[in-house]
């Protein structure tokens, strides 16, 4: 059952937390996104004593049916490769999530690969990857029902208080173009772009695609059907664990281009969702900065990124952690004897 939210809204916490962010020694809103920031995690937490406490990044990873078509610059193979990669701690994301001090777990959410039991890796593999839509639908009802589902059990297990969310699956790209197109009602053209490094020939090729999909899928609106039919099953146990996050009032951090089309699904499911939900980058991947607008969203971020696996989520982990240090540590007015006057 998709978990019902409810707003952040609280006029008088937000009095609160305005209080504690302007009474600091410094001119007023001279921190800039920060103070917004802080405030944000105060209405989430529903406090101003706010913390970012045990930070943990969920890493999903899935195959996509949709890679016959040849929409991808690497074969399905890669998706495990990377897997075994990501569990040998040698992707980017173990780097910078050792760096940030988030707390990592990856998932095998449909990777077409036996991994066996691993240590490092969470077993809840629903299938062998989607099947291509492109010719019929990504996934049935039921398996995208139980993708929602392991991921709201999986977020439901994470101590901590923030949840960052990454991914990892050849030919994603493509089924997040598709989701934002019907989700947004923006051309097929501004939203795909070049995923793993397609030429402008593959990227054309890429949208031919998804144009020739969606018409085969014409009836296809509400946002359960079009997760269910253009979706993988990352996105969509994604989709579940921010849900089930955002109910457990925690701080959600969010990736990319593919992280962000789940959360677009959560979204039309549960809007207050977004109250939640700090969006760490603007990727270089076209279509993501569409998807933050169509979202209104603001990044924090805007370094030229486009790998995905969380990256984005553990290099604004310390800006959160800035956000919090200034509202329980920077000295007050009162404290420190200062004139708010000769700021």
């Amino acid at each position: 059952m998709i978990p019902q939210l409810s707003s952040t809204a609280n006029p008088a916490l937000a009095a609160r937390l305005d209080h504690a962010i302007n009474n600091k020694t410094k001119p007023l809103g001279s921190l800039g996104a920060l103070e917004a920031l802080a405030r944000q995690i105060g209405l989430i937490q529903n406090t101003t004593a706010i913390s970012v406490a045990r930070p943990t990044i969920l890493v999903f990873a899935a195959d996509h049916g949709i890679v016959v078509e040849g929409v991808s610059a690497y074969p399905q193979e890669v998706t495990w490769q990377m897997v075994e990669n990501l569990i040998a701690g040698g992707a980017a994301i173990n780097v910078f999530a050792a760096q940030t001090g988030c707390a990592l777990q990856i998932i095998d959410a449909g990777v077409n690969h036996d991994f066996g039991e691993r240590a490092g890796l969470v077993d809840r593999k629903l299938a062998r990857g989607t099947s291509n839509f492109a010719r019929q639908p990504a996934m049935s009802e039921a398996t995208c029902a139980a993708a929602l589902a392991a991921g709201m059990d999986l977020a439901a297990a994470v101590e901590g208080n923030v949840i960052g969310f990454g991914e990892m699956g050849i030919g994603n790209t493509t089924a997040a173009a598709a989701l934002m197109h019907k989700l947004c009602a923006i051309p097929v053209a501004q939203c795909v772009g070049a995923g793993t490094g397609l030429s402008e020939a593959g990227i054309a090729h890429k949208q031919h695609v998804i144009e020739q999909a969606v018409a085969l899928h014409a009836g296809v609106d509400a946002p359960l059907e079009v997760l269910a039919t253009f979706g993988g099953l990352e996105i969509a146990m994604m989709a579940g664990a921010m849900l089930q996050a955002a109910a457990q009032r925690r701080v959600l951090l969010i990736d990319g281009f593919i992280v962000t089309s789940a959360l677009l699904v959560a979204a039309r499911l549960q809007p207050a969702i977004l109250d939640y939900c700090v969006f760490s980058h603007s990727s270089a991947e076209n279509g993501h900065q569409r998807m933050l607008a169509a979202l209104g969203a603001t990044p924090l971020l805007h370094l030229g990124l486009r790998l995905g696996e969380g990256t984005g989520c553990a290099l604004a982990v310390p800006l959160l952690q800035a956000a919090v240090n200034f509202v329980a540590h920077m000295a007050t007015f009162e404290s420190a004897q200062v004139s708010e006057k000769d700021m």
